[in-house]
């Protein structure tokens, strides 16, 4: 956006039109925009500019600019007024990074220590990261205010309040504490090599959004992330499964997930499936399996039944090298039907289940089993700390209540968590009397003391917090909002309160999560209303209650029912119209394939949200719409003829209109009345061939989703009527072609049009200057972008992969952060200015010749498939590159600046046949993984003599390498690998040629060990002197003979 700039701007004419500065505040760091790719920045500095300004601070910044960085940062020496401005809190709050830099003058003025208050506020508050620089300084001198940086301080001090003096003690005592780099100390002050580290790190950080969302305070995860990985036993060749199990609340799935992270860069096809337990209870395990092969294949196809779903990956998924995280299984065929015997993936698969009862795993065969135990006492005393003080260990003044109260959790994680943020900030009497509540629930009754925190709600706070237990788990917060909100249950507040009470957590694409036992405490308070009569209750979500509550009591009023839920295929039921005029004060209906009857009107005068599945015509004419805010009929009989459209025009409140596998529908319905629209679905509605024009009246309109919708030619040109839609997803729609126009679309964010026939875009497409993501990818009709797409100023994504008839790519816009591409043409424009990229892939350019100048900040780097690609161009400027993969380039001869990618931790070339040359290997510092393949017998400059393994000098030098994977290399004979020692992983894959590993005996830290295919090996040294091998793979080697100390090694396969 541009708001980046705009707020610089604004910033800077501020400070020209200030007065200087008095002799103490000069220099002090104010900050000002080094890009305007979006509103936030990575990094905020701040700093005495009398101490580092054209110094170490001038380092550290072109450091972290020149690894595409974000950096805010002033070069000024004035201020306006007295106080900082608004503009400078917001470049603070809006920075995911903060770096205060200590130097002796830093508490000389009083803006670095009001930036410095800020920063440890938005550390407390919003979960900033700060890494403190302590610059000449130590940090004691900091957290005491002595020595040189004292001096400063105390002179300073005595101009100012003692409340503004007190603040910024408190938060020179905070940074002192956090964990930063001495200069002095720190590459033995050298400060070339401290601006490395500190750019590392911040990369580092950043980083970690690639990931699943994990909670930040992990405490006593340490060692089982270990146990887990020694388990998975990552070198096999074979399908590795774990099963974690243990109670609800005790932290399964965030140890699975933080496994997952760790592994997930070296799987390229992945699949985490959430709350299995839940989602085969209310969708079906088929609903899983077609995300699993959604997740492999990337194909949205409808698979129709369990059976072909099987069928298709054990015939398609064969292939594939995974890693999935099958999430609370509570039945070993779901096992089955999701991933089923060890062979169904590629050999090196990696498998994580967790589940509650030990028995799912046994009955599914799953032999590698993790038993997750309560954390220690110490351990649970510093998480629980962390939420109820934020800090590791609580305040003396309450060391003895923490004790207490930690003791009745039974180190329980979600527990302390839960019981932690709801005694956060609370004085000692009202911990009194907590703790005297706890104490007299019985430790096994975990849902008693959650409930706790559940009766500090107001009543707007518990109704949403049992609505999302009994139905919207993995829901979207915006559509339940919808809803909340019409029932005046203020739902920005309560979720928001929710959240902070650790109630809830809000997942990556805004999906409300809650854990198990907080769902379970939410579903057992409405029983609780009435454990005997379901209809006493106020929702029903148990399919067989609300059935027979509709069913029985005919005629008896049921005022308390709000919501009820009939998820089970109804297509044999039969429902009166009467049955549901006992329900006036109904707020959620939702049913599946049930036929309706009767001649009742206005029924359910409060529903706020209808979901029908396979509607029956009758419907609207029978029930109150006037109210209704989400409205969802998938898979329904309905054409653009339906009589129920006339009706459905008295829901002038609706916002979401959902019309999913609506496969009647060819025209959208009139949607002029719909003025409150916010969402309209028409997924997979196959036969749709138009959209009314009466959607350009629908001008709230913020989602459209039309993906699949195979037959839909065009969008009329009424939408450019539609000035909120911020999302425009038409996914697969094969027939859509031609030019899109998106005149009028100006707050348009997401535009997805993958796999359509689309051929351009008219040269105004620098109008849409909110746009963030542009898919393209697989349009084969696309001959060109629109020159205009260099001046979209948000855009961060532009993916046209396998989009095989594009010629030419235009100059491309600097806030870009993915790019994939394919084109046919024997350059691709220039890159370099792209300072914020950080993943480029490139595949399928067939007729590129070579690659053209890369920005210094790109973190991964992919080509593949590109035929005519002879080299690379040099690499050098890629300093903090940490991924490189070249694969399927068969004229590629040579890789130049492998020397300075200092940061590289994974390099991978396969079935590059004719390149000749790896220099600069050596100089891989940080390289941990190194695999190799499928190169010609007859490349001897490569492979020259049988000594070596490849022609790169040096190899020896990567004292990091941890894992060494070498396949098809037919020139390896006696390779010795005597000075690669620390190996932990070392695989041979069809070295036919491999007679003899030379120095493997010396490989003290090997824990894996595989020779796959190689017939010729003839020898291995005794095992026994092996003491971390715990896994040994000697498949298809024919040749090999008696090996000794085998049975030291816990799992062997031959």
């Amino acid at each position: 956006m541009k708001r980046d700039l705009v707020l610089a701007h604004n910033f800077i004419q501020s400070n020209k039109k200030s007065t200087r500065r008095k002799a103490d505040d000069t220099g002090a760091s104010n900050s000002s925009a080094a890009s305007a790719g979006s509103g936030d920045y990575d990094v905020f500095l701040s700093f005495s500019g009398k101490d580092t300004r054209k110094t170490f601070v001038d380092h550290l910044y072109h450091g972290l600019v020149d690894a595409g960085i974000r950096v805010f940062k002033d070069d000024n020496e004035l201020r306006e007024g007295e106080e900082i401005g608004t503009n400078l809190l917001q470049a603070i709050k809006n920075s995911k990074i903060s770096i205060p830099i200590l130097s002796p003058n830093y508490a000389s003025s009083k803006w670095c220590l009001r930036e410095l208050v800020e920063m440890i506020e938005c550390m407390k508050s919003i979960g900033q990261v700060v890494l403190p620089i302590f610059y000449r300084v130590e940090p004691a001198h900091v957290r005491y205010q002595v020595e040189s940086f004292g001096k400063t301080f105390s002179h300073l001090s005595q101009k100012y309040s003692g409340e503004d003096v007190a603040k910024w003690k408190q938060a020179l005592q905070e940074v002192a504490a956090l964990k930063g780099w001495e200069s002095e100390r720190t590459a033995n002050g050298h400060e070339g090599k401290l601006v490395k580290k500190v750019v590392r790190k911040v990369l580092s950080e950043l980083r970690k959004a690639f990931q699943l969302v994990v909670p930040e305070q992990l405490v006593g995860t340490k060692n089982a992330v270990k146990d887990i990985l020694r388990l998975l036993d990552d070198n096999s060749s074979a399908t590795q499964i774990v099963g974690i199990y243990g109670m609800g609340g005790i932290g399964k799935t965030t140890l699975a997930k933080v496994v997952y992270n760790k592994l997930s860069d070296q799987f390229e096809y992945r699949s985490f499936i959430a709350d299995i337990r839940e989602s085969s209870q209310r969708n079906g395990i088929l609903c899983l399996q077609n995300q699993l092969i959604f997740d492999i294949l990337n194909e949205n196809g409808r698979v129709s039944n369990t059976d072909e779903a099987i069928r298709i990956m054990e015939s398609r998924l064969k292939c594939k090298k995974v890693l999935i995280l099958l999430d609370d299984v509570d039945d070993n065929q779901q096992i089955k039907a999701l991933v089923g015997k060890y062979d169904r993936f590629k050999m090196g698969s990696r498998i994580i289940i967790t589940t509650r009862t030990r028995s799912v795993l046994r009955d599914a065969g799953v032999n590698c089993k993790y038993e997750l135990k309560e954390i220690a006492e110490d351990k649970s005393l510093i998480l629980f700390s962390r939420h109820a003080f934020m800090m590791d260990s609580p305040p003396c003044e309450f060391e003895f209540l923490s004790r207490a109260v930690v003791s009745t959790t039974g180190g329980l994680p979600l527990a302390l968590e839960v019981i932690g943020s709801f005694l956060y900030e609370r004085n000692q009497e009202f911990w009194q009397d907590a703790l005297k509540k706890l104490e007299d629930v019985p430790h096994e009754k975990v849902q008693e003391k959650l409930r706790i925190s559940y009766d500090a709600l107001s009543y707007e706070e518990k109704q949403i917090f049992l609505d999302i237990a009994c139905f919207f788990v993995g829901t979207n917060s915006r559509y339940a909002s919808y809803m909340w909100d019409a029932s005046n249950f203020f739902p920005r507040m309560g979720i928001e309160t929710l959240s902070h009470m650790s109630l809830i957590k809000i997942g990556d694409d805004g999906e409300l999560r809650m854990h198990d036992q907080l769902k379970d405490l939410g579903r057992e308070i409405v029983r609780q209303e009435d454990y005997v009569v379901p209809m006493n209750r106020s929702r029903l979500c148990v399919h067989e209650e609300a059935l027979g509550v509709l069913q029985r009591n005919k005629g008896i009023q049921k005022d308390r029912v709000q919501a009820l839920c009939l998820n089970e295929d109804l297509s044999q039921r039969e429902f009166t119209t009467e049955q549901f005029e006992t329900l006036p004060n109904l707020r959620l209906l939702v049913v599946n394939n049930a036929k309706l009857i009767g001649n009742s009107k206005s029924l359910l005068p409060k529903l706020r949200w209808l979901v029908w599945t396979r509607c029956p015509a009758s419907l609207p004419t029978c029930f109150d719409l006037e109210k209704l805010v989400i409205l969802a009929l998938p898979g329904s009989d309905i054409s653009e003829l339906w009589e129920g459209w006339s009706h459905l025009k008295v829901a002038k409140q609706l916002k979401h209109l959902g019309l999913t596998y609506c496969c009647s529908l060819k025209v959208t319905p009139d949607l002029s009345t719909f003025r409150n629209l916010e969402i309209l679905t028409l997924e997979k509605c196959f036969n749709l061939e138009q959209i009314h024009p009466s959607i350009g009246e629908a001008k709230g309109l913020v989602v459209l989703d039309l993906r699949e919708c195979k037959k839909l030619q065009e969008l009329p040109q009424e939408m450019g009527k539609l000035g909120n839609l911020e999302e425009l997803d038409a996914t697969k729609c094969e027939s859509l072609g031609g030019e899109i126009h998106i005149d009028g679309l100006s707050s348009l964010k997401i535009l997805r049009l993958r796999s359509t026939c689309v051929s351009g875009f008219p040269n105004e497409f620098d109008k849409l200057s909110f746009l963030e993501e542009l898919d393209l990818r697989d349009c084969k009709m696309l001959q060109s972008l629109p020159q205009s797409i260099s001046k979209l100023p948000s855009l961060q994504c532009l993916d046209v992969r396998r989009s095989d008839n594009l010629r030419l790519l235009p100059e491309l816009p600097a806030c870009l952060t993915f790019l994939g591409v394919t084109c046919r043409h024997h350059t691709l424009p220039q890159l370099s200015h792209l300072i914020l990229l950080k993943v480029l892939v490139v595949v399928g350019c067939q007729l590129l010749a070579s690659l053209p100048e890369l920005p210094s900040g790109i973190l991964e780097l992919f080509v593949q498939d590109c035929d005519q690609l002879k080299e690379l161009r040099s690499l050098s400027n890629l300093e903090f590159l940490s991924k490189l993969t070249i694969d399927s380039c068969s004229e590629l001869t040579e890789i130049k600046g492998l020397e300075a990618l200092k940061y590289l931790a994974e390099l991978s070339i396969s079935r590059c046949g004719k390149l000749s040359n790896l220099d600069g290997l050596e100089h891989l510092e940080s390289l941990r993984s190194l695999s190799l393949g499928r190169f010609s017998a007859s490349d001897d400059a490569l492979c020259p003599v049988e000594d070596d393994i490849v022609q790169v000098r040096g190899l020896d030098k990567l004292k990091n390498l941890e894992e060494l994977r070498l396949g098809d290399c037919q020139s390896l004979v006696r390779p010795d690998l005597s000075q690669l020692t620390h190996l932990k992983i070392l695989y041979f894959y069809n070295c036919h040629n491999l007679v003899e590993i030379k120095g493997l005996r010396r490989l003290k830290n090997l824990e894996k060990l595989g020779i796959v295919g190689c017939g010729s090996i003839e020898t291995l040294p005794d095992l026994s002197c092996f003491d971390n091998l715990k896994h040994l793979d000697i498949t298809g080697c024919s040749k090999l003979g008696h090996v000794q100390g085998l049975e030291k090694v816990a799992e062997v396969y031959k």
